[in-house]
């Protein structure tokens, strides 16, 4: 009798496979033989749930999409909202090697935006996905003219702290980039100053 395999968890699995594959050898490493090589099968393996690369991008943005929509109901069940935006911040950036891997794939990805549509199709779903997630958290904490701007300064901030954890995390680690994290919040132009508290290190 066949072994029953679970569809969402194999998809999952290959896209995961697909991440770390982007993230070690870029986009030249990032076709579906490869992948089927890394999980030692068939190709067959990998078209079942995915036939092409596009269908594959299309299936790592569900995966992100889903992995956005869960950590948000998460926080929900934290009522202080400094203690919530925090949160929000430290989840966008690279703090464990599952993160980095993740940011790793998705440069990789953005170096070939313009090489295919599915690529840049990618990009202009998930901008927005993120814009309202920061939007969501930092509301709270801001005047409504102020909005915009604090979701800017947070997309921007994430991003410039990812970028650096990637280019040098033998200096931005872990430690590091929470201290930036701090200092960044509490520099947001909130309704109410957020205490700068040292961190060790």
């Amino acid at each position: 009798m066949p072994k029953y395999v679970d569809p969402e968890q194999r998809s999952r699995e290959i896209v995961n496979a697909a991440l770390t594959a982007l993230s070690e050898g870029g986009f030249a490493k990032f076709t579906l033989r490869n992948l089927a090589e890394r999980m030692g099968g068939s190709m067959s393996l990998i078209t079942h749930y995915f036939p092409n690369r596009e269908a594959l991008i299309a299936g790592l943005l569900t995966s992100v999409e889903y992995d956005i929509a869960q950590f948000n109901d998460e926080l929900h069940s934290v009522e202080d909202p400094v203690a919530r935006l925090h949160q929000v911040v430290e989840w966008a950036l690279p703090l464990t090697e599952e993160g980095l891997v993740t940011e790793r794939a998705r440069i990789a990805l953005l170096a070939h935006r313009d090489a295919e549509p599915a690529i840049d199709a990618f990009f202009a779903r998930l901008e927005p996905i993120m814009r309202t997630l920061y939007r969501e958290h930092v509301a709270p904490l801001v005047a409504d003219e102020d909005l915009e701007l604090a979701v800017d300064l947070m997309r921007a901030s994430i991003s410039g702290i990812t970028l650096s954890a990637i280019e040098h995390p033998e200096i931005w680690d872990r430690e590091r980039q929470l201290r930036a994290v701090d200092r960044f919040i509490a520099m947001l132009p909130l309704r109410e100053p957020v205490p700068l508290v040292p961190r060790a290190g």
